[in-house]
């Protein structure tokens, strides 16, 4: 309604009243339309002033939680071992995001270390030519930072209630059935100092030692690693500080699977909690178990069966799990050296014993220090000790029950100096310590399975197997092919000089220093493994930009044949080895059906050594 202008009013109807009723009716008038605007403008202002679409404040987008980002952008399926990513999706999954939320909720940044990537627009509407970024972004962009030797190498160490690592070594008694490993939790895991008896050892770094001690050996060398952040943005990756293979030891006999399983449930919720998590939905994550992987991967729920669930757990599936022995069909462990019984603390300690092993004269072609398995079908080690035994060129260390010197660390080591081959045929697994501290004695090993070495330490020993060792099948052990002492002999003296050399120039490799020092040029056992890591966490996110996958068609069942791979390689395809890897059958278990009697056997061969 639009007020009339008086001076508008047609002649005709001033003409109709006396100039008092003209009056009267232009005061109505007025005040009726003043009335009327007042009411209009009291409705806009008080009634729709509260939600008018002129409001800015109420157009700008909706908040955004940048740690569920990466629930949604990050496939949930495996990592897979060693090299990278099992079927990430491409960077398209991550176009609806904006990216300036996505960083929003990252730790501050100095001005001057925030790239321009910081005020790109929203990823849907990146420009020809821009990149979207990547909740893991800055971590990636600290190698870039030359002036900053950590760069690329920083580790978010997850600070754990310590229900799930300290309170274990203060319980120390139950950590084994037959075991008192109080005695080998000391010394930052590495257990009593040994008596360099006859001469055989050094005279500092070495000490009695447990297998099963690298949970406590590796998060102690952790301690001292010179690139730890607290900013878990910068990470390469995320160390989790869970002693896995103590937790489980505790546990293996006379308990329930609730028992043996609580513990790594409460560390997966407890996990999966943190921001630090959905970053990459754990797939940034490792953790430790100095026991052989069979122990932590129980099928079923049935009571009888061996072990617990935890590399079979949804979200444990994307962490990365070190053992002393991995599987051949799994993609979420790998392989590390079980430790021996020298823990430098100095490089000088490394460089001396190396030059001591390249001295030595070495009486015996090769030597065998184990016991037969009689309960094992499949072991040929009761041949190995009869070939021995029928020439006096080898030199036997027979292992049994009660007291032996197999059991003496002076005794082996002497044993291991003394030979130019030692016989390394499976344990009670693929795998046996025993493989490393002939090695650390500089003396050349001979395998019968690809899965005792070749297929399991990859970060840690060379793919050409052949310049640091002898492969002789199983197969023609059983079927009296060939005889160990007779393959030997075939090798030249300057062969044997070459790979003897090999050997003794891997030993820093397979070696855990003392984790209350630091070496300065040496790379350990430790670092090999942790630059590993960061390798593959790093190759997964750049795979994830680039959304590509590391290789064609992965087969999680054949996951040792992409450990094999050489750079740059995507397919696998027929190998030499498939007979010894064949796929178990269904229901058989992930070693068709032995990993658990494998699993029981290492447990009872503990307890022979204790008896």
């Amino acid at each position: 309604m639009r007020r009339r202008s008086p001076t508008n009013t047609p002649p005709d109807l001033m003409e109709k009243g006396s100039a008092k009723n003209q009056q009267s009716r232009l005061y109505f008038l007025v005040c009726l339309s003043a009335f009327f605007w007042g009411l209009l403008l009291y409705f806009h202002f008080t009634i729709l002033g509260g939600s008018t679409v002129d409001d800015p404040a109420k157009l700008g987008p909706a908040s955004f939680r940048a740690d569920v980002v990466p629930a949604l952008a990050i496939d949930s399926r495996p990592l897979l071992r060693g090299t990278g990513l099992v079927n990430d999706p491409p960077p398209t999954s991550l176009a609806n995001f904006d990216k300036t939320e996505i960083e929003a909720e990252d730790p501050p940044i100095p001005d001057n270390s925030r790239t321009s990537e910081a005020n790109d627009p929203p990823a849907s509407k990146l420009l020809e030519g821009e990149k979207p970024s990547f909740p893991f972004t800055r971590a990636l962009q600290t190698v870039e930072n030359k002036s900053d030797p950590c760069g690329g190498r920083y580790i978010y160490v997850h600070d754990l209630p310590p229900r799930f690592n300290e309170d274990m070594l203060k319980d120390c008694k139950k950590l084994s059935l037959w075991t008192n490993m109080c005695k080998f939790t000391t010394n930052a895991g590495m257990g009593p100092t040994l008596e360099n008896t006859g001469g055989v050892f050094s005279n500092t770094g070495w000490y009695a030692t447990n297998q099963f001690a690298v949970d406590v050996i590796f998060n102690n060398r952790m301690k001292q690693y010179d690139c730890i952040t607290q900013d878990s943005s910068l990470a390469a990756a995320i160390f989790v500080p869970f002693y896995a293979g103590f937790d489980i030891a505790r546990y293996l006999w006379g308990y329930n699977i609730s028992v043996r399983d609580a513990a790594s449930l409460n560390l997966v919720d407890w996990l999966v909690k943190r921001p630090e998590w959905n970053i990459m939905g754990g797939k940034d994550h490792f953790l430790v178990a100095g026991r052989i992987t069979w122990d932590f991967r129980r099928l079923t729920e049935n009571e009888v069966d061996w072990g617990n669930k935890l590399l079979f757990l949804p979200a444990a599936r994307n962490l990365s799990m070190l053992v002393v022995e991995s599987s051949p069909w799994n993609a979420n462990d790998f392989g590390i050296p079980y430790p021996t019984y020298f823990h430098p603390a100095k490089d000088s300690d490394v460089f001396l014993w190396q030059d001591r092993m390249r001295k030595l004269e070495r009486k015996w072609l090769f030597s065998f220090a184990g016991a037969p398995r009689p309960g094992i079908p499949l072991s040929i080690r009761g041949q190995i000790i009869d070939q021995c035994k029928r020439t006096n060129s080898c030199k036997l260390l027979e292992c049994g029950s009660g007291e032996s010197k197999c059991h003496s660390p002076s005794s082996i080591m002497q044993m291991f100096q003394s030979s130019l081959f030692c016989l390394q045929p499976q344990g009670d697994s693929y795998t046996r310590r025993s493989a490393f501290d002939s090695m650390l004695a500089g003396c050349i090993p001979v395998f019968f399975h690809p899965g005792s070495a070749y297929t399991q330490y990859t970060w840690h020993l060379p793919k050409d197997f052949t310049k640091y060792s002898v492969f002789i099948p199983e197969d023609d052990i059983r079927k009296r092919n060939v005889t160990i002492e007779a393959r030997l002999k075939e090798i030249t003296p300057e062969q044997v000089k070459k790979m003897r050399e090999e050997v003794i120039n891997l030993i820093p490799r397979l070696i855990y220093a003392d984790p209350r020092s630091k070496l300065e040029t040496v790379k350990d056992a430790f670092d090999v493994a942790v630059q590993a890591v960061i390798d593959k966490v790093t190759r997964l996110r750049k795979n994830i930009i680039a959304g590509r996958t590391e290789y064609d068609n992965f087969s999680e069942e054949i996951t040792w044949k992409y450990d094999l791979l050489e750079e740059g390689q995507r397919e696998v395809g027929a190998h030499e080895w498939d007979p010894f890897f064949s796929k178990p059958k269904e229901g058989e278990g992930d070693n068709g059906g032995s990993s658990v009697e494998a699993a029981k056997n290492s447990w009872n061969n503990e307890q022979r050594a204790q008896s």
